[in-house]
């Protein structure tokens, strides 16, 4: 069965957990380069999550366009760090599960805030779609977005190569006010405007919400539009310890968290920062009680 098929049939869907915070974990800077410059700890990250019982691996290629690596000076090719990370996933996938293509941000603003036209976002996007389409992933997640111009430019990039599910998320700071990313998109703008661009399927990930508030975001979107809905919450919100970011929620606490992101309509969960293969454990063991 096809990926679209699957999202179509299945009554939930479950997604890996954080990939950055686990390579940090082994003492690895957290980029997506390590595709090329430690791809047995990648790999063996993929297969803890597919050990824990995922149903799709992300690829670890997140910002890996060519916007990003040239502007961050990351020494990787973006053909080779983008098929790296398609055949990583793909080998720890195995028979069975599914395997996304990851595109999140340039990292650069779009005019009149920056310096970028939504026509260069959509090259670079649509290059980095090209790459990974082209090593057979099952469909693309547009992930990560503050900005839903963005998102809509890689959309378009992701759909013009492909007629593979995509699925789009954007981070949100807050669940007041109908919900804002930093850009100050709402969770109603920014599902109905994915929608009508043609996304499989539209939700919400990381930002400084935990699985609670993301599970208001998602109930946000289920009143706006009749797609499938996609809950990846951090492992509760980002604290400063010294000059560490960390996120401590329990694996028990974050299952906890992610049932209620599907009572409010969520069908694809899944974890972000902070979250480990026992998260992800804990959350499988949720939905076969549900």
């Amino acid at each position: 069965m096809n990926l679209k098929d699957k999202i179509e049939t299945q009554s939930i869907l479950l997604l890996d957990g954080a990939m950055g915070t686990q390579l940090a974990v082994m003492g690895l800077d957290m980029g997506e380069q390590n595709c090329i410059n430690h791809p047995s700890d990648v790999l063996s990250v993929h297969r803890s999550y597919s050990e824990a019982g995922c149903d799709i691996l992300i690829t670890n290629t997140l910002t890996m366009n060519r916007l990003s690596i040239e502007s961050h000076a990351l020494g990787v090719d973006v053909k080779d760090v983008n098929l790296s990370g398609a055949r990583l996933a793909k080998e720890a996938a195995g028979p069975g599960r599914y395997v996304l293509g990851n595109i999140s941000s340039t990292g650069q603003l779009l005019e009149p805030y920056g310096n970028f036209s939504e026509e260069q976002f959509y090259n670079t996007f649509r290059e980095q779609a090209e790459y990974l389409l082209s090593a057979d992933v099952d469909g693309f997640i547009v992930e990560t977005m503050i900005d839903l111009r963005e998102a809509l430019c890689a959309l378009r990039a992701c759909r013009d190569v492909s007629s593979l599910p995509v699925l789009v998320t954007l981070s949100f700071v807050t669940a007041d006010n109908g919900g804002r990313t930093v850009m100050g998109n709402t969770a109603e703008e920014t599902a109905t405007a994915l929608v009508e661009a043609g996304a499989t399927a539209v939700g919400a990930n990381c930002g400084n919400l935990d699985p609670d508030d993301t599970s208001l975001i998602i109930g946000m979107m289920r009143k706006c539009v009749n797609v499938p809905l996609v809950a990846q919450p951090n492992a509760g919100k980002p604290h400063l310890v010294g000059n560490r970011t960390l996120f401590d929620m329990t694996p028990e606490d974050f299952a906890d968290g992610i049932n209620e992101c599907i009572e409010a309509g969520a069908t694809l969960v899944g974890g972000c920062c902070g979250t480990t293969p026992e998260h992800i454990r804990c959350v499988v063991d949720m939905i076969k009680g549900k």
